[in-house]
């Protein structure tokens, strides 16, 4: 084997298959660059991709936003429906009551206690409870209303007696009972 010189012949050195220093760097630098648009092509594609997932997922909550605003304006425009129809044949009741021309107190009553009792089976269906409390029975700011609080025999804070009624829708007060409460008795100790 020969070794050859730093001064062969240009013909030499292109006759050698071994590339050059400057060869090889440029090869390497075009492969590099085909790598880098081939990672850049795919980074866009997936970008395409997370894009139209995105405009998807907020399209569709975009939807789902409207349709339960729908449907909140339609649960409030109907909200009394269930209770309007309960109370058509209590209105009906009464009606027929006033149009009795039969002038007898007797059926006029019977009337009025018959629809007395569709209205409370309609109240019933609704979840309406009267709030009727006992006297005695302890004073309850959420549920009842003081009127008066007048001296008794009673605990103080409790219930003497009911001036009207109150009504709860499931457990939300709609009125509540008016009540006059007993307060503590002047000479009473701790009074």
């Amino acid at each position: 084997m020969t070794q050859t010189s730093a001064n062969e012949s240009p013909a030499a050195q292109a006759a050698d298959p071994t590339p050059s220093a400057d060869e090889r760097v440029d090869a390497q630098a075009a492969s590099d660059g085909d790598a880098l648009e081939q990672a850049l092509k795919v980074a866009q594609d997936e970008l395409e991709a997370l894009k139209d997932q995105f405009l998807r997922a907020k399209a569709e909550a975009e939807n789902v936003r409207r349709r339960a605003e729908e449907e909140t304006a339609r649960a409030r425009k109907f909200a009394v429906e269930s209770m309007a129809q309960e109370l058509l044949p209590v209105k009906d009741s009464l009606e027929a009551a006033l149009a009795d021309a039969s002038g007898s107190i007797e059926a006029l009553k019977k009337g009025v206690e018959l629809t007395l009792s569709q209205l409370r089976g309609a109240f019933e269906r609704s979840r309406i409870q009267e709030v009727s409390p006992a006297a005695g029975e302890r004073f309850d700011p959420a549920r009842h209303q003081a009127i008066a609080s007048v001296p008794s025999e009673q605990a103080p804070n409790t219930v003497v007696a009911v001036l009207q009624k109150g009504y709860m829708l499931a457990e939300r007060t709609l009125r509540p009972a008016m009540v006059t409460v007993a307060s503590a008795q002047a000479g009473a100790p701790g009074a």
